[in-house]
């Protein structure tokens, strides 16, 4: 089985976000990067079928020579080889045009990508992806078993779990629960020597158009100040969750 992840270079949830040119650009000055978590717990599951039924395991994503990193840590978990593709991510869509290029070209059984990014949020990638490409596709998918050309999958619904079926080739849009938290890799030094040695190639824009602008960013207002009251006055705080809080 051969199988492609898609790995998203997203910014640490701890790292302090600026915009720039009239808050119409992402400041990447001071930001650390890393895999995108709803991919990593792909990445995780994939590591899971080359171990135990033997699949080839390649990862790819769209950027430019920054990305590399976050694909060199995707090796040293484990990934056989990677793809950058060489152009800017200007939207989903685009996006989608250039993973769709790489599957079609790469013959892959199993296409697994996150849901969502945790820097747009978009979560319209791996749906496009499967339409271009003519694949089976399960979104919200938090199990995932193949048995031959047969993919088993459980996927996550308002107020429950669906279990669906589906025949390779397949895509799936994945997330927490894919895998525990604690199955997830950390790269060990073996792994990041054999990282440096693993193919990670180049490919050229397929010619992409996006079909959204960013108009300008904007964060979210800041918290207003806290009100202390003291432990003995419960008519203010009474008076305070009544009147101004509205929560009783």
């Amino acid at each position: 089985m051969k199988i492609l992840v898609c790995i998203s270079h997203v910014p640490d949830t701890t790292s302090k976000i600026n915009f720039t040119d009239n808050n119409t650009q992402f400041d990447t000055n001071g930001v650390q990067f890393v895999i995108n978590p709803n991919d990593e717990f792909g990445l995780t599951r994939a590591m899971w079928f080359k171990e135990k039924q033997g699949a080839s395991v390649e990862v790819v994503t769209v950027g430019g020579a920054e990305v590399e990193p976050t694909l060199r840590k995707a090796l040293a978990i484990g990934a056989d080889s990677a793809i950058r593709v060489d152009a800017p991510a200007l939207d989903g869509y685009a996006v989608a045009q250039e993973l769709a290029a790489v599957v079609k070209n790469g013959g892959y059984d199993l296409v697994i990508a996150g849901r969502e990014s945790l820097d747009y949020n978009g979560g319209m990638v791996p749906g496009m992806v499967a339409a271009m490409t003519d694949s089976s596709f399960v979104n919200t998918c938090i199990s995932l078993e193949i048995d031959g050309s047969n993919a088993t999958a459980i996927r996550e619904i308002d107020g429950g779990k669906e279990t669906v079926t589906a025949s390779l080739p397949l895509v799936i849009g994945g997330q927490k629960g894919l895998v525990e938290e604690s199955d997830l890799r950390i790269p060990n030094m073996r792994g990041i020597m054999m990282a440096r040695k693993k193919p990670l190639t180049v490919t050229p824009s397929a010619a992409t158009a996006k079909e959204t602008n960013t108009v300008s960013f904007e964060k979210p207002a800041p918290k207003g100040a806290v009100k202390l009251v003291a432990a003995d006055n419960l008519d203010q705080l009474i008076d305070l969750l009544h009147n101004e809080a509205k929560a009783i």
